[in-house]
């Protein structure tokens, strides 16, 4: 099913949710965690994209709370429907200039997953970050995939239980 979302549709549903800027949650750093030990990664994190800035639902190993939207690697990977995989930053013409390439967290590997809301706008990723290149084997984009179906999946609980408690 591939819906086309305007940028005001996917802002609309990613607020919505009502996730930004809240509290850590065990469920979704369980996810991240595991996401990091499968892909073998330092870092890993559920992000979401607002209007200006990518925020970290999760944030395992990253040293900050958010990031300015045009440095986000996850930015990209909202774009496309596939795990969005960049094995070496410093040779993408995309990111080898970006201030998290060149400076801390020195990202060097990438994979994301899109996390799509209940409305089926992608408001965020499912990501795992390297500090050396790294190609991202199939079998570990598949389990990512995998873990990303699990947050989609809270997301839509997470939706329902609001529809309940206003109705």
């Amino acid at each position: 099913e591939n819906v086309m979302v305007t940028e005001v549709e996917r802002l609309r549903a990613l607020h919505a949710l009502e996730l930004l800027d809240t509290a850590p949650e065990a469920e979704y750093d369980s996810i991240a965690e595991l996401a990091a030990l499968i892909a073998g990664a330092p870092m890993a994190a559920v992000s979401l994209i607002d209007e200006d800035r990518q925020w970290f639902k999760s944030n395992i190993g990253i040293p900050a709370p958010e990031t300015p939207r045009e440095w986000a690697f996850c930015d990209h990977a909202i774009k496309g429907e596939e795990i969005y995989v960049v094995p070496d930053a410093t040779q993408d013409p995309l990111f080898k200039d970006n201030p998290l390439v060149t400076g801390e967290p020195d990202i060097r590997a990438y994979a994301g997953v899109p996390l799509h809301a209940p409305s089926g706008a992608k408001i965020g990723t499912l990501c795992v970050i390297h500090r050396e290149p790294t190609i991202i084997e199939e079998r570990v984009k598949d389990r990512l995939k995998a873990l990303g179906k699990t947050i989609e999946q809270m997301l839509l609980i997470r939706a329902r239980s609001r529809d309940m408690a206003d109705s």
